[in-house]
């Protein structure tokens, strides 16, 4: 096990601007877009509470098709890797480090203002994605509704 390693990505955060998709010089579709995730911090001079935004930078190969739903605003979820690649600056010539996230598998959730979960109708899944489970028969109870606590065992 010493000689393993992990690079694993989750994130659920909203869309800072529409994916842009473009394609390489062979044709192979890539989607990029960035990624806004919140956190709560509290201030430790004010004791307030506020507000932290992170943004991630994510890459999306060979999914033509899925930049046309992936607007500002929605929520996502995007588990992949990261990967940092480096160019030299144009203007100054010194070398310039961009870190992004390699997307593997997307998931729309929602629009900013609807609820976390909330599927996002007629949304593609990206490749690996499972299929949506079927409406549940007569004879099995109907499972999509809230969680209350008569629900939880403990």
């Amino acid at each position: 096990m010493a000689n393993r390693s992990v690079n694993k990505v989750i994130l659920i955060g909203h869309l800072g601007r529409d994916a842009e998709t473009r394609y390489t010089t062979s044709g192979v579709p890539v989607t990029r877009f960035t990624l806004a995730t919140n956190r709560r911090v509290k201030d430790p001079a004010t004791g307030e509470w506020k507000d932290e935004t992170d943004w991630h930078n994510v890459t999306v190969w060979r999914q033509e098709n899925l930049g046309q739903y992936l607007t500002k605003g929605k929520q996502v979820y995007v588990e992949g890797r990261l990967q940092t690649r480096s160019y030299d600056d144009r203007d100054s010539g010194q070398k310039r480090y961009f870190t992004e996230v390699v997307a593997e598998e997307i998931f729309l959730l929602g629009t900013r203002g609807e609820g976390a979960g909330e599927p996002y109708e007629g949304a593609p899944r990206a490749a690996g994605a499972p299929k949506p489970r079927p409406e549940p028969s007569a004879d099995e109870p109907d499972l999509s509704g809230p969680i209350t606590d008569d629900d939880v065992p403990f």
